[in-house]
């Protein structure tokens, strides 16, 4: 395969929406791209915007939002056209903690409710676990999983999981393995 396929949704770091464009204009935009049904690209996102809970926002812009609220519409824009897969590259990156882990909940309620499949890049080991079904430990240049740790904690979880015995340990044995392997970055795929 050569190129950009259907099957892949992504969210960056930073949400990349156009700032002169509402957020429904944002949303449907992969539809124009894809050249599907307007008609139904815009009801599916009428959809996705309630599923992220930014219904009512749909003619706002996006400077008039939160970071939290701009990757919102960048994941229901990644969701559009109903990938088989969601690929986020350190989402919350820029977020403050609180808002970051408000949007951790979020991203599971929404894996959960859209049932795709998510891999997810992040430098936070606790974001990992508490978000993870599989972590995979990937070792600094040549990278390289060195380690794939599976996540026991029941779900659905909620943030009080970070005062279990498991979690703590599960992040203190990724840390290890990332003190072993200066430089790495755990990865997290979440499994529905």
């Amino acid at each position: 395969m050569h190129g950009p396929t259907p099957e892949i949704g992504v969210v960056f770091q930073d949400a990349n929406l156009m700032p002169w464009r509402t957020v429904l204009a944002n949303v449907v935009l992969p539809g124009e791209v894809l050249r599907l049904d307007p008609r139904a690209c815009r009801a599916r996102a009428m959809e996705l915007l309630a599923l992220v809970g930014l219904g009512g926002f749909e003619m706002k812009l996006p400077g008039e939002l939160s970071g939290g609220m701009r990757q919102r519409v960048a994941i229901a824009r990644a969701l559009l056209h109903d990938p088989r897969i969601l690929l986020l590259d350190e989402p919350f990156g820029a977020l403050d903690a609180m808002t970051r882990d408000n949007m951790n909940v979020e991203l599971m309620r929404i894996s959960a409710s859209a049932g795709k499949t998510v891999f997810l890049i992040t430098h936070s080991i606790a974001e990992s676990v508490f978000l993870s079904d599989r972590v995979l430990v990937m070792s600094s240049r040549p990278g390289r999983i060195i380690e794939t740790i599976a996540i026991d904690l029941p779900r659905p979880r909620s943030l009080d999981v970070v005062g279990d015995p498991l979690f703590a340990a599960t992040v203190l044995r990724i840390r290890r393995l990332l003190e072993q392997s200066t430089g790495t970055v755990p990865h997290v795929t979440l499994a529905h």
